[in-house]
Parts: structure tokens; sequence; C-alpha cells
């Protein structure tokens, strides 16, 4: 088990980008992704009259995390839940609005370093990928059982993958030999259908493709659609939110809802802006910020990290 599983990415940047809306005793912080804790704890430890609420839909991680949390006693209330059911889970808490929340929406490091979850093309083992093993499709069900073509288009638009037709063409073909169960053979095909050029560029080739399966597995990027608008919608004004992604598919989702909200809906030539064309959120960042290179040097999964905030600042009028 590597040690980057305790450094939390851009950590102090996220806390003090929350910081302004956790100060008042009570304030709610809701981290979407608990993962192993380290940002809940971090949270707990610098906001000393916050109350947190956090999501997890991996029950492992929930456990281990209950163990770290546990000093902190009713202050964390812990939820085996997809963050998109964020206004459900408050609904249950009877909470109206919360004042922070964080998104972390890298794979759990703990996912990465526990082999038999088949997150991982760097060894061998069973193509799973589901965050929450309790549900839903493996990996190897997908690879299995899609047609050609709904293949091609997830590792296109969810691996960015060039190569998705040469791929695709040599798993269909390899399937009807004998179904996909374990990560090795993938990657080894993956390798084999390549051209030499593709290879030369970007670190290990089935890192796309690896990709692309985990976001359909998990159903991430649909997620993230209804969970960023959630969580901007249960934000009392004042309220701050804070979103880490590790793709640009993740970040462009989250920076189309900042600049939304961020925008006036006024039609245009009104020479004043009446209350319920104004924005309702102000951003934080100017575009996403990135991590420095002492926190890559810290924490390689750091590297791809992209930051945006945002504050509430108005009402919604209906």
């Amino acid at each position: 088990m590597s040690n980057d599983r305790h450094v939390p990415v851009m950590l102090q940047r996220c806390l003090d980008m929350l910081a302004p809306a956790l100060r008042d005793p009570g304030a709610v912080v809701v981290d979407c992704t608990l993962g192993l804790g380290g940002h809940s704890e971090a949270l707990l430890r610098a906001f000393p009259e916050a109350r947190l609420v956090a999501l997890d839909r991996d029950k492992e991680a929930l456990r281990l995390s209950g163990e770290r949390l546990a000093p902190y006693g009713d202050r964390a209330t812990l939820v085996h839940a997809v963050y998109d059911e964020l206004p459900e889970v408050l609904d249950r808490l009877g909470i109206d609005k919360v004042q922070g929340v964080l998104f972390d929406l890298g794979v759990s490091s703990m996912q990465l370093d526990e082999a038999d979850r088949g997150f991982a093309y760097a060894q061998d083992a069973p193509l799973d990928m589901r965050m929450d093993q309790t549900t839903g499709m493996s990996a190897a069900e997908v690879l299995n059982t899609y047609p050609a073509g709904e293949l091609v288009r997830i590792l296109r638009a969810y691996g960015e993958e060039k190569q998705a037709k040469r791929i695709v063409s040599a798993v269909v073909r390899e399937r009807e030999k004998e179904p996909f169960t374990n990560s090795a053979r993938l990657v080894e095909l993956i390798r084999d259908a390549l051209p030499q050029a593709a290879k030369r560029t970007g670190g290990n080739p089935a890192k796309r493709t690896f990709q692309a399966l985990r976001i359909e597995v998990n159903g991430e990027l649909s997620v993230l659609e209804r969970a960023i608008p959630a969580a901007v919608k249960a934000l009392a004004v004042g309220g701050r939110v804070a979103v880490l992604s590790y793709h640009s598919l993740e970040d462009r989702l989250v920076k189309q809802v900042f600049a939304a909200g961020a925008a006036t809906t006024a039609p245009p030539g009104l020479p004043v802006v009446p209350e319920q064309y104004q924005p309702r959120l102000k951003l934080l960042t100017r575009g996403a910020e990135l991590p420095t290179e002492e926190e890559i040097a810290e924490n390689r999964r750091a590297a791809p990290a992209r930051l945006r905030g945002a504050e509430r600042i108005r009402e919604d009028v209906l």
C-alpha cells in the first residue's frame, strides 16, 4: 500500500477556499467524496465549530473512514450514498441549507491500491471497477456484452481514445474466443492493437481505456451532471463549493454549471437587470487552479487535478 493514499490533493487550497463560509458555529459542510477521509478529517480539524456530512458509495471506504473520524463523535455523519443523492440525504437529516460542499472526483487511492478491485492497469486483477461492489455491472460485463459501436463510443467519449476502433475490434474478436475476466489480458490486447506511434506518448497505453470503462461502470458523468447543480442548490447564501476534477470531461461539466450560475439570464438590452435575472454564483477561481510542483512531487496523483470554486451570492427567485 503506497503512502500516496495519505496525502489529500490540494488540501490547503480547498480549506482556504471553503474557510470564509465555515467559520460560524453550526456551519454544515458536505464532503461528497469521503474516500479515506483525508479531506473530511482536515475539515473537522480546521473548523472546530462545523458539522460534517460525508458521502461515499464504497462501503469499505465508509468503514475505514468511520474509524478515522470516530474521535470527532457526532460532529461527523457518514452516509452510504452516491453524491447525486445529496438532496435526499440532506432531506433525511433535516438539513435545509449547507455552508460548504467539497467534491474530490478522483478514484479513491484506496480503490487504486487494493489490487483486487481492478481499477489499476499496472497489476493483474479481476476487471471489476465498481466503486460500490454491491450493485451494477462490472467492467468485465461491459467488455463482454456491449455492442461494438457502444464500446467505441465509450472509449472515445470517456477515454478520449483516438484508437478506439482498433481496440474495440480486437476486444470483440477476443471475447468471442473467451470472455474477459482480468485486467492483464486487456492491457496486453491494447498494447498489441495500437500502432507503434500511439504507444510512444502519454504513459501506459491502457490508461485511456481503463478510464473510459471506469466512468461507464460507475455512471460517473451522469452522476456528476446531477450532483453539481444539486450542490449549488443546497448552498445557503454565502456558502461555497469546491470541486477537484481529474480529467477534462469532469472539469468541463463543472465549468459549465458554475459559468451558468455566474451569468446574468436577463434578456439583452435591459437598462437595469431585475433581481430574478441576477447571477446566483460568484466564481472563486480564474479558470481552473492547478496543483503546484511541490504538491505533485509529494503526491503524483495530484498531477492532473483541476480545482474550481464558487460562492452562492443570491437565493433562487421563483
